[in-house]
């Protein structure tokens, strides 16, 4: 696969010395997130803060990864590296004109049989996770809870609506932008995105995984969102059927949690 560079970046990877997929890969940069070692490799998420030619600063998140492959039905044997993954699921939601991340640069290598891969996207500035707002949401008022609801909505459905489903739904993943009465919403992980081929199960996974269970959502707010997402003022037998089907399955989990933390 070939490599790829943002190309209103390139001024800027040449100010700060990135010309080289070995610039990209040795890059000095804190850990974002503690490297995941496993199956034979590791993988990590830095963030980085690189110089702006005309002053300033800008910061960006940088992805490392070497073996640490995922078997797929396609590659079942040697597998294929997650931000590989990633960057195809990018790409894809771009054309698709899907909010998400912005990819800055992109590559592979290998080097001594290690399989190796780089990838840089853009930080999402002023937007806050999902699961963060969550801890504010009693405090948060009315018009701002709704503003949120539909942004979250109209972007599940549009992704449902290219028949796609994200497969990893989580608040953490969900990212939005007030601006002002309205807001904004991006996701990010896409690497487990999948076609939709037939059937509805993985779309209300999607679902399942937003609001359980770190949405603190009122009942009422559950339902408007599902109003919202089905683009209906009222639910209709087909919503109401697919709205019990989640609620059945999140009173389970609810449970089944329960059941843990007693045992």
């Amino acid at each position: 696969m070939n490599d790829y560079t943002a190309a209103d970046w390139e001024p800027i990877f040449a100010f700060n010395g990135l010309k080289t997929f070995d610039d990209f890969w040795k890059l000095d940069a804190e850990w974002f997130e503690e490297p995941n070692k496993r199956r034979g490799g590791w993988s990590g998420v830095a963030r980085c803060e690189l110089k702006l030619p005309q002053g300033g600063t800008v910061h960006a998140f940088l992805k490392r990864q070497e073996n640490h492959p995922t078997r797929t039905l396609r590659h079942p044997i040697s597998g294929i590296l997650t931000f590989v993954r990633e960057f195809r699921a990018i790409l894809l939601y771009r054309e698709l004109s899907i909010p998400a991340l912005t990819p800055l640069y992109f590559g592979t290598r290998t080097q001594n049989g290690d399989r190796r891969a780089v990838l840089m996207t853009e930080e999402l500035a002023d937007y806050r996770s999902l699961d963060q707002i969550a801890k504010e949401w009693a405090t948060t008022d009315k018009p701002t809870r709704r503003a949120i609801s539909r942004a979250v909505a109209a972007l599940l459905r549009q992704i449902h609506g290219c028949k796609l489903t994200h497969n990893c739904f989580y608040p953490k993943h969900v990212f939005i932008r007030l601006k002002g009465t309205e807001a904004e919403a991006r996701v990010i992980d896409l690497e487990k995105t999948k076609r939709l081929l037939f059937g509805r199960d993985r779309e209300l996974r999607d679902i399942r995984r937003l609001i359980d269970p770190v949405m603190p959502w009122s009942r009422a707010e559950r339902v408007r969102f599902f109003r919202e997402y089905f683009g209906v003022a009222r639910m209709t037998p087909e919503a109401k059927a697919e709205w019990n089907r989640i609620q059945r399955r999140h009173e389970a989990k609810r449970k089944s949690s329960r059941k843990k933390l007693r045992s």
